[in-house]
């Protein structure tokens, strides 16, 4: 009696056929990320801030801070920088006129030493109270 035998000639076949392909393609797929961040602009005497322009700021020890003020929370218990955000909204919808747009654009301002974990936080509660956008602050705070 004749041992039964596996014809493998197909399956190399198959198998060279895949590794053409996945020669072919590797060169194609993207090898890096490149991104391009903003130089900082020049100071201009003439630019004016915007009044209703809010800034999150995080300071070295986590705690939350809104513009000038601090003591909104920390980052892991971020409750009363939401509650104050939430009734800087409510109040620009109140005052605004029928059809105005109320502007709910929010900065985040963290040191270059914090985590990122701790920036995703404070922008998932900032998130959470419909502003939009949120923009993220490169410069170092001092």
């Amino acid at each position: 009696m004749n041992n039964p035998r596996i014809n493998v000639t197909p399956l190399i076949d198959v198998l060279l056929v895949l590794l053409i392909i996945f020669m072919v393609v590797s060169p194609i797929k993207p090898s890096s990320f490149k991104t391009k961040i903003p130089s900082e602009p020049d100071s201009d005497p003439r630019v004016v801030v915007n009044p209703e322009t809010l800034i999150v700021m995080i300071d070295g020890q986590s705690v939350l801070g809104i513009n000038r003020e601090t003591g909104f929370g920390t980052v892991d218990e971020p409750q009363k920088m939401v509650d104050r955000l939430k009734n800087v909204f409510d109040q620009r919808r109140i005052n605004s006129g029928p059809g105005q747009s109320v502007t709910t654009a929010v900065f985040i301002k963290a040191p270059r030493g914090l985590d990122y974990g701790s920036v995703a936080k404070v922008v998932d509660a900032v998130k959470s109270t419909g502003a939009d956008p949120i923009a993220l602050q490169i410069d170092d705070l001092n």
